[in-house]
């Protein structure tokens, strides 16, 4: 690679640990030096040694590490633990590194490099401001916000990673501090409206109604399904603020088909047997397979990446992307059904609109759903994931207005909660 872009072009950043031995804080260095001296035999040599370990590297060993690894001794950074991980580009900043790698990269040409110390590489005084707002918030926020996020990968917590991330920007942006409460939608669906003795249903239910507002997202399979969809009712008659996502959207068109259209039978393509859905009436097929999709081959016939949804005006998808200042928004895609396009008819004269459509071909695909503000305080789903656009310091428009719809809930509306304890387990 580095023979192919240029040796001016790129460096390499290796990052190792440097443990300390129980009590005593006494930081070992030979496991650097064995990484360094391993990644030389590949032909990899660093340009810097990004040191992780509890404690910031003291100066005998940055140049003993320095010495033996031959690395100067400046780009060998210590990166030691922190109380949060939004403080580790100050770290970086304070050990000068924007400075060397502005040398290293030759940025700029050689002679216009004329910074002296070496902390005081010209950067973005706003930015710089506005991120160690961002790392105090996170230590500092007290007042929480609980948020109930609905899924079957529970066990595997990573799965939901940038949902998890996409929500810890939008809470600290609102200054609140988030928590989450991991519900299997699997034990929702142990128990339903009548009372169980059922533990693991009880406790997925008491988790869900405690919560400021519920989040179901993307997944595969009709497993837990169900569990998703008596979430989902939950939020909806009780006016708890919901965002879905992906899969998130597609039950919540079955839930409102089943019990507000009373369409029983309410199914999406994805999850009926061979020859099932066939049979059903086209008002009960309310999510079908993309028309240009191929049910035979499933490598790379998902409709991915970046595509364009045409807002509807008034409605509170554009309210949401207001900061946007057009009426058509740019969102990343990963699906293989959608709703069903001969059926929004019916749903909206249920109140149901369909505030986002595509900007390609028919302009019949469903991007957005959501149900009106006298309807509900905060119901939107989308089938587009806003979740791999959001950055700590630009939350995805979507998740600000979740996480702002579910602190309202939590402050104004405590009689309202009490007042709706319905039995649903």
């Amino acid at each position: 690679f580095q023979a192919d872009v240029g040796y001016k072009n790129m460096c390499f950043v290796h990052v190792s640990l440097v443990p300390t031995i129980g009590d005593s804080e006494e930081q070992k260095t030979k496991p650097t030096q064995n990484s360094v001296k391993q990644m030389r035999h590949l032909g990899l040599s660093p340009d810097f040694l990004m040191c992780r370990g509890k404690y910031y590297l003291k100066e005998g060993n940055r140049k003993k590490i320095s010495m033996f690894c031959h690395v100067d001794e400046p780009c060998v950074i210590s990166i030691h633990d922190v109380s949060n991980i939004y403080r580790v580009p100050n770290l970086l900043i304070e050990q000068g590194f924007p400075k060397l790698l502005y040398k290293r990269l030759r940025l700029g040409g050689r002679h216009q490099i004329k910074v002296k110390n070496i902390k005081e590489v010209e950067l973005d005084a706003k930015l710089l401001a506005d991120w160690k707002n961002l790392a105090s918030t996170y230590d500092n926020v007290k007042d929480e916000v609980r948020i109930g996020l609905v899924g079957k990968y529970i066990n595997l917590q990573d799965s939901y990673l940038s949902v998890v991330k996409a929500l810890l920007h939008a809470s600290l942006f609102c200054n609140k501090k988030l928590v989450i409460d991991w519900i299997d939608a699997a034990n929702l669906e142990l128990c339903g409206e009548l009372e169980s003795e059922d533990k693991l249903g009880k406790e997925a239910w008491d988790k869900l109604k405690k919560c400021d507002g519920i989040l179901v997202p993307g997944g595969f399979g009709d497993r837990a399904l169900e569990g998703k969809i008596s979430a989902i009712k939950y939020a909806r008659e009780n006016k708890i603020p919901f965002l879905g996502i992906c899969m998130g959207m597609q039950a919540a068109i079955i839930e409102f088909g089943r019990n507000v259209l009373n369409i029983a039978k309410s199914k999406s393509q994805e999850f009926c047997k061979e020859g099932e859905f066939e049979k059903l009436k086209e008002c009960e097929k309310v999510v079908v397979f993309m028309p240009e999709g191929d049910k035979e081959k499933k490598g790379g016939t998902m409709r991915l990446g970046v595509k364009e949804t045409k807002l509807l005006p008034n409605s509170l998808a554009k309210k949401l992307y207001e900061e946007e200042k057009s009426d058509v928004i740019s969102e990343r895609h990963r699906h293989r059904y959608e709703v069903n396009p001969k059926v929004v008819k019916n749903f909206e004269s249920k109140s149901m609109r369909f505030s986002g459509k595509n900007c390609d071909l028919t302009g019949e695909r469903m991007e957005i759903i959501e149900l009106p503000s006298e309807v509900h305080p905060f119901f939107i789903a989308t089938q587009f994931h806003p979740e791999f656009k959001s950055k700590p310091s630009k939350p995805a428009p979507v998740f600000k207005g979740f996480i702002n719809a579910s602190v309202k809930n939590k402050s104004g509306n405590q009689s309202i909660k009490e007042n709706h304890k319905r039995k649903y387990c």
